[in-house]
């Protein structure tokens, strides 16, 4: 297999860990909130702390990343996640078990950044647009399959299985990593932003933090603080001549209608798993393995839709089937905002097949 081939291999399986690292613990919260006598607002901190971090670091591990080597920090990250993961399985109390996904949201921070950048170092600009299609494809089936494997695999083997499920994957992912003799230095020789970095965690951490709070003045505040050092980070960046951030970016409208719509398509998806899987479990009372079967009627929609709606957009306009799938997304979420105690299993699968339906023409 050609180097570059190996790169996005390893790439695409990063991925999907990363997904699933993110997504496959809201499967087993309720089994580890047991075990460990967690309060709800505890409960909620397992996700908030470890995405909380990841959002602090991913600009700033861009830079760090570019500047001492995208393989060695992948190799470095890898293995510690390797070593929290292990760690994890042995906690004791929901505090240790809150720091190891402080630690875990920090590695995947760098993970999520290098994985992608190997790939646009590994391949020609004339090949660049089908090998980061294929690398998105472990971003995908993560998304698709995480709530499932982790159903199963906390049914069957108990939450810790979750916990470890991505160890095996990662040392195959160092072995290859160590016969790969290139090295990729995209910022060589250029200082790291130091303040815009500073300034843009403690901002975002304001302003998520608040936002989680909003119903108490304290979240007002420092939702409006956040915001606040946001605009400071702004104005810095703009002043720098090597920002960790490029402000100009968002002048590029691709650029700028791109993440907003991504940014809406993983919002919907990542709140309709966690609060699916809070009402499947909690309210009616399934076990994980139950759950997780359940939480594929989703993603099976979008698989079986995908080559149809590959046909589709080459015969009629592509922003027609986007718009029409936003539309099936939204009335599905509409659908799930209803849910409560007396709502039928029927009518929660038949939301989400519109939301898959929905969201599989979206993607297209």
């Amino acid at each position: 297999m050609e180097k570059k081939n190996i790169v996005l291999l390893i790439c695409t399986i990063l991925n999907f860990i990363a997904v699933f690292a993110s997504n496959a613990v809201n499967i087993i919260i309720p089994t580890v909130a047991a075990e460990f006598h967690m309060s709800n607002i505890v409960q909620n901190w397992i996700t908030i702390i470890f995405f909380l971090v990841m959002a602090m670091l991913s600009i700033p591990a861009g830079q760090i990343s570019g500047k001492y080597g995208l393989k060695k920090v992948t190799i470095m990250s890898s293995a510690l996640f390797i070593i929290i993961s292990i760690v994890n399985v042995f906690v004791t109390s929901s505090e240790q078990f809150l720091l190891c996904r402080l630690v875990l949201g920090l590695v995947l921070a760098f993970i999520n950044v290098t994985s992608m950048a190997m790939v646009v170092s590994a391949f020609d600009p004339q090949e660049r647009g089908k090998a980061l299609g294929l690398n998105i494809t472990g971003v995908y089936v993560g998304l698709s399959l995480s709530p499932f494997l982790g159903g199963v695999l906390n049914y069957q083997l108990g939450w810790r299985s979750v916990i470890l499920f991505a160890v095996p994957l990662l040392i195959i992912i160092i072995a290859l990593l160590l016969r790969i003799d290139d090295e990729w230095i995209t910022f060589e020789g250029i200082p790291i932003d130091v303040k815009g970095s500073v300034a843009y965690g403690i901002g975002i951490a304001l302003f998520i933090y608040g936002f989680t709070i909003l119903n108490e003045t304290l979240g007002v505040i420092l939702t409006v603080v956040g915001i606040m050092i946001l605009i400071v980070f702004a104005m810095i960046e703009l002043r720098q001549e090597h920002p960790v951030f490029d402000i100009k970016f968002l002048k590029n409208r691709v650029f700028l209608s791109a993440n907003l719509a991504s940014l809406c398509a993983y919002l919907a998806t990542f709140a309709v798993t966690t609060i699916l899987n809070y009402h499947l479990q909690y309210i009616k009372g399934f076990d994980s393995q139950t759950a997780g079967i359940i939480l594929l009627v989703a993603p099976v929609c979008q698989v079986i839709l995908a080559p149809i709606a590959g046909r589709l957009a080459d015969r009629h306009v592509p922003q027609i089937l986007a718009a029409i799938g936003m539309a099936l997304g939204t009335i599905s979420l509409i659908l799930f905002s209803t849910l409560s105690y007396e709502t039928s299993l029927g009518f929660v699968i038949v939301s989400m097949i519109i939301y898959g339906v929905g969201f599989g023409l979206f993607n297209r």
